[in-house]
């Protein structure tokens, strides 16, 4: 009987295959030949399952989102209990996901840029095809703000305290961007990246 094939399993080993081939050497070299030779498939397989190079540079930048998106959800922060983890731990958390300290993170925060550096000039992809995860990150930030501060995101009841939290949600993540472009080229250390993101947690929530 002829093995039955895992067609995500497949599309996954793709998009993996393209995030390398972008991370060493550009978005211009995820040709469909270049990416099935990283992935020890064949062209014709790739047209498969993707059709066209937009199809496929569209699914690796998703695949890079929602690995970063998998890893929120690893587990409570170190050093919290049982129970549930504060606002601020969780901002933290989150914050650590999306600097690149180490190699996985730094690959996809190179492959990232790329696509963003890509869609800055309708490069190959344009750029509302990348707007729904950052969209997403700032709901997530701004809930554990309106957490932080005693409030329920969504309600209704408490509007100016939400819309605040939504600006000092963009102002978080556009500082996790400017510290992950930093630490890429080597104006940021690890360690100082950490210690920037605690200061601004001290400032827009109480300290632990």
């Amino acid at each position: 009987m002829p093995r039955r094939v895992d067609h995500d399993e497949r599309r996954r080993q793709i998009t993996d295959a393209c995030r390398r081939v972008v991370a060493r050497d550009g978005l211009e070299a995820a040709t469909f030949q270049a990416v099935a030779a990283e992935a020890g498939v064949s062209v014709r397989l790739v047209q498969y399952y993707f059709g066209h190079k937009h199809g496929l540079l569209v699914a690796t930048h998703r695949a890079v989102i929602e690995g970063s998106a998998a890893r929120f959800g690893g587990g409570p922060p170190p050093g919290e209990g049982a129970g549930p983890p504060s606002p601020r731990a969780v901002l933290r958390a989150v914050l650590a996901a999306l600097l690149p300290l180490d190699d996985a993170r730094r690959a996809d925060a190179v492959v990232l840029a790329a696509f963003h550096a890509a869609a800055l000039t309708n490069e190959a992809i344009e750029p509302a095809e990348l707007r729904g995860a950052p969209r997403a990150l700032v709901d997530v930030v701004a809930a554990q703000l309106v957490r932080a501060r005693g409030g329920e995101a969504g309600t209704g009841k408490q509007q100016g305290t939400d819309d605040t939290a939504r600006l000092d949600a963009e102002l978080v993540l556009a500082s996790a961007a400017g510290l992950t472009q930093g630490i890429l080229a080597g104006h940021v250390d690890d360690e100082t990246a950490l210690a920037v993101v605690d200061r601004l947690l001290d400032h827009l929530v109480d300290p632990a």
